[in-house]
């Protein structure tokens, strides 16, 4: 399952998804990996939470997203959640632009049974269709 969080800059999209890393804590038998672009709300997240930021690693493009995303939820058969915060800032491109990252992520879902939280910066109307089906 893929579940979209949508917003104009500035709209609390990244305190909502933080909501729902820590809320899924309580209610969670596997592991929660939170992945982001910044170190900056990594003690706003519960301590049970897997946090990565990107630029540790130099990630840079949706291909090297694609496969950061893929070795993080490899790394271990029992994550259960998976959230992704800027995925258009830490790919570099526009959400319309970011297809393959999108049927990746799908795919990955459906395999590992995972939840799968993603933060948009643009508004619901903005999303491409690809990206509507999950809200």
């Amino acid at each position: 399952m893929i579940k979209i969080i949508c917003g104009p800059k500035g709209s609390g999209k990244t305190k909502r998804i933080i909501d729902a890393a820590n809320e899924c804590v309580a209610s969670a038998k596997g592991h929660l990996i939170f992945i982001t672009d910044t170190k900056r709300y990594m003690y706003d997240l519960k301590r049970e939470i897997r946090f990565i930021d990107v630029t540790d690693y130099s990630v840079a493009g949706e291909e090297a997203l694609c496969g950061f995303v893929k070795g993080a939820i490899a790394g271990g058969y029992d994550n259960e959640f998976v959230f992704l915060d800027g995925v258009a800032r830490i790919a570099g491109k526009k959400i319309s632009d970011m297809a393959q990252l999108f049927y990746m992520l799908e795919k990955v879902s459906a395999l590992r049974n995972l939840q799968i939280y993603i933060t948009c910066s643009c508004t619901e109307e903005e999303l491409p269709d690809f990206v509507k089906k999950y809200l």
